[in-house]
Formats: structure tokens, C-alpha cells, sequence
């Protein structure tokens, strides 16, 4: 199998898999190959970069604790200057956002897994972040 840039006489580009090479030539050849956007029969090959098969890429070493103390700080900076804490109205509040009875805005609080999973389940989006201290102090 092969994979081919085409593009269209309306210039649509768009990427198409064929048995060979010859496959390819017959079916434009016939006009069997159709742009998916616009269904332009005129086709052509566009020029492209070939895929060369790599190495497999070495993953980077996770956070050490302490950077991934670092990030959930940072994390808590971030939230607590953007957001509105509304303490253990969050579920409450939260339900009054999505429905538009209070003003779209971010906030934080406090929330039981009962809630939690309530919001969830009624297609509110809501996620818990470690709330580590707020510095190494």
C-alpha cells in the first residue's frame, strides 16, 4: 500500500491509500479518484515529503517529585489568581454556571465525591487537582 498527496483541479488537497503506484496512474487515468470536497475528478499528485520510518523516540523521564511539586504549585498560583473560591458552594455554583443562572467564570471549592459525580453525570465538567501546599516553606 501507498500513500499519496492529490490535489484537485480546484486546488483541494487531500491524501488517498492505493495498492501500488500503477493503482494509482489507472484509477486517475479513468477518473475514478474524487476530491472529497468539492468531487472534482481532475486529479493530480501534489508534491510531498516522504514518510522515512524512524527510530522509536525516546520518551522523556517523568517529573521528579519535587518538580511535580513545583507544577501542582504553580498549578494552585494559577488557580487561586484566575478563579473565584466558592468553598463548599461549589456544586451548587457550578450547577448555576451551566445552567446560566450565574455568571460564566472559573472557580474552585470544595466538593464531596457524591457531588463530584453528580455534576459529572449530568454533563457538567469538573476536575479535582492535588492542592498541594502552597510553597516548600
Amino acid at each position: 500500500m501507498i500513500l499519496f498527496k492529490l490535489r484537485c483541479a480546484a486546488e483541494h488537497e487531500f491524501e488517498a491509500w492505493f495498492r501500488d503506484g500503477a493503482a494509482y496512474e489507472r484509477q486517475a487515468a479513468r477518473r475514478d479518484i474524487a476530491c472529497p470536497q468539492c468531487g472534482n475528478s481532475a486529479i493530480e499528485k501534489a508534491p510531498m515529503a516522504p514518510r522515512v520510518a524512524r527510530q522509536e523516540r525516546t520518551r522523556p523521564a517523568p517529573p521528579s517529585p519535587a518538580q511535580l511539586r513545583h507544577m501542582l504549585q504553580a498549578v494552585r498560583r494559577h488557580v487561586e489568581t484566575s478563579c473565584e473560591n466558592v468553598g463548599d458552594r461549589f456544586a451548587e455554583e457550578a450547577r448555576a454556571i451551566h445552567r446560566g443562572d450565574a455568571e460564566a467564570r472559573g472557580i474552585y471549592g470544595d466538593a464531596t465525591q457524591d457531588e463530584a459525580q453528580a455534576l459529572a453525570d449530568d454533563g457538567i465538567e469538573v476536575a479535582r487537582i492535588p492542592w498541594v501546599a502552597p510553597n516548600d516553606a
